[in-house]
């Protein structure tokens, strides 16, 4: 059995865009211990059981602001991500 993960490392990944408290694809599927492709892949076959505004996907502007304020991008070829960040909103 996994242990569990401490509330403050939760709440240390939510982020507030566009007025909504949101979680990094990335970050959730860190949590959940599956490659990220994996579960945005899970997400969009799935994609009725959520609601409409359930994930969203950052402009270029906005992912820009993100990389540089949560430095995203590691060195060497192949190691940041080739797409946009995509948010979960945060129902809670």
């Amino acid at each position: 059995m996994k242990p569990l993960i401490p509330t403050e490392a939760i709440e240390q990944k939510i982020y507030l865009i566009r007025g909504h408290k949101v979680m990094l694809d990335s970050d959730l599927a860190e949590l959940y211990g599956v490659p990220i492709k994996v579960l945005n892949q899970a997400v969009k076959r799935n994609i009725a059981r959520f609601p409409g505004d359930f994930m969203f996907q950052l402009v270029k502007e906005e992912d820009e602001v993100l990389r540089s304020q949560i430095v995203t991008l590691k060195s060497g070829r192949g190691q940041h991500r080739k797409y946009l960040h995509t948010f979960l909103r945060n129902r809670a």
